[in-house]
């Protein structure tokens, strides 16, 4: 099959044909750890999550990645920052600045990592961490100086902007058009407005390093040379695809481009850029002025959006209800509709509150022999996952699928574990039945003596606790009897 992607370099779909299809090579921008992420953090790691796992399906067998598959994806930690320093020093005042950050860092990274567990999102081949990739990024530095791309002023390493006539073709705009656009620091050393910093001087009780061109003053690095130096060091000189959100596009990727292809003498640094759309939340840009900022662990852990937690499947399933590079309106009811079309599907296999005879193993032959299945099969969902990675027509045709094992096997392939959501659930039932059943009992009781505001009031208690009642009238006796399910 022909995988197709929306290349942002390019401005069009194009044929993807790996460097190595041997050795397919990723990279995608990944959290600076200084604080919970936030739930627009979690649409990049979950859209180029299903393009692995794409990749992977498109290229299985070994390969020369480093875990032995064909499928080489990076995704980095910046673990060196201004607002890391800064949250440290605020944290734990009373440790060493170094002992504070570490400590920071490596609480806030292990917290990002059971976050997007639970969004079921696959470990990359390789993390690696900015600080661990100090030499690196002082290679890239002397490399730029030495070619003339760069130049040191007041302790700083600076990229010359000027040096580059192709700068700003990703974000498709000319020097004279960002320049006069642009706020960007004012510094007296710099040559040119638009001229950024790849290397810095430390001020006392920051991390530090010995830096480039000798440079006597200890420092540490600017913002974009980190992936330029991690990518460079996992992934070579030029690799097949970048992704990211597209407030990255400028000037973090046009600059991270402009430092890869100077130094390393190459036209392109990736062949395809992707970038997903911006993520707003109940009509409203994210803030925490406007009361609306939420993050991932909120959503799963505490009731602060819609008045309930909310499973992991349902987080991502709601995400790939958009295509990725359109905006995105995070609401309750999104949320609700994706909670919808999992618990039909959990129906469908029998799965919660059933025997989950339905299930099979996810990465099994489906039945018919191959793909099989007619039009509405695994296969036909690979055919729209090829096309830009189009999830919500990949979706359409999931739920035309009558075959068990293909639908969940199209689920997996998207990232979702129906078996384990279906069981959480039924045991969650199985939790709730001793505390449930007198209630309904009681309420029962209360209809029967007409005492419909107690009746009332203990729908509302199961009502919160996720409960909802259907009652139903006997046929052969006329009592009205009533089951009850979760609906949440």
């Amino acid at each position: 099959m022909s995988l197709r992607l929306y290349n942002t370099l390019t401005r069009q779909k194009e044929a993807f044909d790996p460097i190595d299809p041997q050795a397919v090579r990723m990279y995608v921008c990944g959290p600076t750890v200084y604080d919970f992420a936030h739930i627009g953090n979690a649409r990049p790691v979950i859209v180029f999550d299903v393009l692995y796992r794409l990749l992977r399906h498109l290229y299985p067998g070994p390969g020369k990645a480093s875990d032995g598959s064909r499928v080489e994806y990076v995704r980095n930690i910046t673990d060196v920052d201004d607002k890391i320093n800064a949250r440290a020093a605020e944290r734990y005042p009373d440790l060493a600045p170094e002992v504070g950050i570490r400590k920071l860092t490596e609480e806030t990274a292990a917290q990002f990592h059971r976050d997007i567990a639970a969004l079921g999102v696959l470990p990359p081949t390789v993390e690696p961490r900015a600080t661990e990739h100090i030499a690196e990024m002082v290679a890239l530095c002397d490399r730029l100086v030495a070619n003339g791309h760069a130049y040191v002023a007041a302790d700083h390493v600076l990229f010359d902007v000027s040096s580059m006539p192709a700068y700003g073709r990703l974000s498709n705009r000319s020097l004279e058009e960002m320049e006069a656009g642009a706020r960007v620091e004012v510094a007296p050393y710099k040559k040119g407005p638009m001229d950024f910093v790849l290397w810095k001087p430390s001020k006392p009780g920051e991390p530090a390093w010995p830096s480039p061109q000798g440079i006597e003053t200890p420092g540490r690095p600017g913002w974009h040379i980190e992936c330029s130096a991690m990518s460079w060091k996992h992934l070579g000189d030029v690799f097949d695809i970048h992704g990211g959100g597209i407030d990255l596009v400028f000037p973090h990727h046009e600059n991270e481009i402009a430092q890869s292809c100077c130094a390393l003498g190459t036209d392109v640094m990736a062949r395809v850029w992707m970038h997903n759309g911006f993520l707003q939340v109940e009509g409203e840009k994210m803030s925490k002025s406007l009361g609306n900022f939420v993050t991932i662990n909120e959503l799963l852990e505490t009731e602060k959006f819609g008045g309930r937690r909310w499973p992991g499947e349902v987080l991502r399933l709601a995400m790939l209800m958009t295509h990725y590079r359109q905006p995105i309106d995070w609401t309750v009811r999104r949320l609700e509709e994706a909670e919808t079309h999992l618990d039909k599907w959990a129906y469908f296999f029998g799965g919660w509150n059933g025997d989950g005879a339905g299930f099979g193993d996810p990465f099994g032959t489906p039945s018919g022999g191959g793909y099989g299945g007619g039009d509405a099969s695994l296969r036909t969902v690979v055919e729209t996952l090829c096309d830009d990675l189009a999830t919500p027509g990949a979706l359409t045709i999931a739920h035309a699928i009558d075959d068990p094992q293909q639908l969940q096997a199209s689920l997996y392939l998207l990232g979702i574990d129906l078996r384990s959501y279906a069981a959480r659930k039924q045991g969650r039932k199985n939790d709730l039945a001793s505390t449930v059943a007198p209630l309904v009992a009681a309420r029962l009781e209360a209809r029967k003596r007409k005492d419909f505001k107690e009746s009332d009031r203990i729908r509302d208690e199961l009502a919160a606790m996720g409960v909802a009642l259907k009652d139903t009238k006997n046929k052969e006796t006329g009592e009205i009897e009533t089951t009850w399910e979760l609906a949440r």
